[in-house]
């Protein structure tokens, strides 16, 4: 592998100069960036994902939707449609995506739009009669034609963009220079014990600028499966399922699962895999499947509902939530007043 990131390591600067160039042009206002004056937050990182931007993008609406009316706005990746598009309930992983279907199937209220001109979606989502008054930008960090007022970057434990180059030699989609764009940097999928001084030596490896706020937060795992309808208590469950992953990075599940005792049969797939008829026909046949949420949103058209269930997961803060959730509400309450006062 070393040697290979060698040979490819010439492309990668070639790369991230090009990415560097643009970068500039944009910060020097060269290239528009369209600036909004109600509350657009983006949620992204540097690297080729996993780093739990779902999590992120869902305690956000956790935290703001019983004060706002909220939206949140994704490309839709591999999705079959193009263009602006409102999700519904009814619509599948292939014309939407995985993700905003997660969220609009979660969040039923809540306004999830899938377009890959951010601008434009923002536009067509401002167009509706109850405006959403505050937007949500899943994975838009490298999207510069939209300049967000708030960015979360977010970096997983272990696979720190500081310790990482450019594609193809590394996984990161800009330079590490880009990471100044942010207010604030997590650290996400820590060790729940995660001790006060090991944050400290990441935050020094970050080096973040006097202005940028470092957290940290873990992936915490349900204690029962369930299928939406059905929920069983992982204490009770057998030897006798499969676990079914299109995930970047799914070792932390199953380390998970192998650590309640499970000898764990996985059938892995790329990230966002969109799954075969005969890969479907294959699963069908397993007795009993686990899988992610983000996978059940895609399988669950195609897989006997008795036999089909996902482990729930979310996101908490290691210390400091309070400071978090404060610097996310002062931050809308701040455009709010702007807004009100020049109305």
């Amino acid at each position: 592998m070393r040697q290979l990131r060698k040979i490819l390591y010439p492309f990668s600067l070639l790369y991230g100069g090009i990415l560097r160039l643009r970068n500039y042009l944009y910060n020097q206002q060269i290239l528009e960036s369209r600036v909004y004056d109600f509350p657009v937050i983006c949620v992204g990182n540097l690297s080729m994902g996993g780093t739990g931007k779902s999590p992120m993008i869902e305690y956000l609406v956790r935290l703001l939707a019983t004060h706002y009316r909220l939206g949140t706005l994704s490309r839709g990746y591999k999705r079959k449609t193009k263009g602006f598009v409102e999700v519904s309930t009814a619509h599948t992983a292939l014309e939407v995506g995985d993700e905003p279907l997660q969220f609009k199937r979660k969040f039923e209220s809540l306004l999830v739009a899938v377009c890959e001109d951010r601008r434009k979606g923002i536009e067509q989502m401002r167009k509706r009669q109850k405006t959403p008054e505050v937007i949500l930008l899943d994975d838009a960090f490298q999207h510069r034609r939209v300049q967000p007022n708030l960015s979360i970057l977010l970096s997983a434990y272990n696979d720190l963009y500081t310790q990482d180059c450019v594609l193809p030699a590394g996984n990161l989609r800009e330079p590490k220079v880009g990471a100044r764009r942010a207010q604030l940097i997590v650290v996400t999928k820590c060790p729940v014990d995660l001790s006060k001084a090991e944050r400290q030596n990441i935050i020094r490896a970050i080096q973040p600028n006097p202005d940028q706020l470092v957290f940290f937060s873990s992936i915490t795992y349900a204690d029962q499966v369930t299928n939406g309808k059905q929920h069983i208590p992982l204490q009770v469950l057998q030897d006798t399922f499969t676990l079914v992953t299109g995930i970047a990075k799914p070792k932390p599940l199953v380390e998970f699962l192998k650590a309640k005792g499970f000898s764990v049969n996985h059938k892995q797939y790329q990230d966002h895999h969109n799954f075969s008829r005969q890969e479907i026909e294959t699963l069908e046949a397993e007795p009993f499947i686990i899988t992610t949420e983000k996978d059940f949103v895609r399988l669950r058209d195609y897989i006997s509902p008795e036999k089909l269930f996902y482990l729930p997961i979310k996101m908490e803060f290691i210390a400091d939530a309070a400071s978090f959730d404060q610097r996310i509400k002062k931050h809308v309450q701040a455009y709010a007043c702007d807004r009100s006062s020049t109305s």
